[in-house]
């Protein structure tokens, strides 16, 4: 078993648009880090982001930047569960692997991919990752809510 996710999106913007709404800490503060995020995501920085329905800030370790084709994060495993009352910033003591890919579609839109990789095979590591694709698959949602028609989606909605 190879606990891996892939989630995408359209965004109706340039790719330097959506690129730089997601490497700008004020951008990605406005849709999808609700309790904000500290650092732009550049190659060998460790940017801090911070969510209302998680306690704590994360540390995010940015291992490429590739503008506007590519980004890699590593950020700590997180196996808690929150439905089960778990919203503490425990790490499981490994990392996972997140790789953004921007791909500029002939009619102007940009096609956002997200991959996720790195859990254990472990029950407790499965359902973190079905959380965490829950999560990449809302940030694309906010995103496009964001770029689109200038609204955050998060707004309230944990806090």
């Amino acid at each position: 078993m190879d606990l891996k996710f892939k989630v995408s999106g359209r965004i109706a913007k340039p790719v330097s648009e959506v690129f730089e709404a997601i490497v700008n800490p004020t951008q990605l503060s406005r849709y999808f880090t609700t309790g904000g995020a500290k650092g732009r995501l550049e190659p060998g920085a460790t940017v801090w982001w911070s969510f209302h329905d998680f306690a704590g800030e994360f540390p995010v370790e940015v291992a490429e930047v590739e503008p506007n084709r590519r980004i890699v994060l590593t950020w700590a495993a997180h196996e808690g569960d929150p439905s089960d009352g778990d919203t503490g910033a425990q790490s499981a003591g490994y990392s996972t692997i997140v790789t953004m890919e921007f791909d500029a579609l002939d009619d102007g839109r940009t096609l956002v991919t997200i991959a996720e990789e790195g859990w254990r095979e472990t029950q407790k590591a499965l359902r973190a990752s079905y959380g965490n694709c829950h999560g990449w698959t809302q940030m694309l949602c906010s995103l496009k809510g964001y770029l689109e028609h200038g609204i955050n989606l998060r707004e309230g909605m944990y806090k």
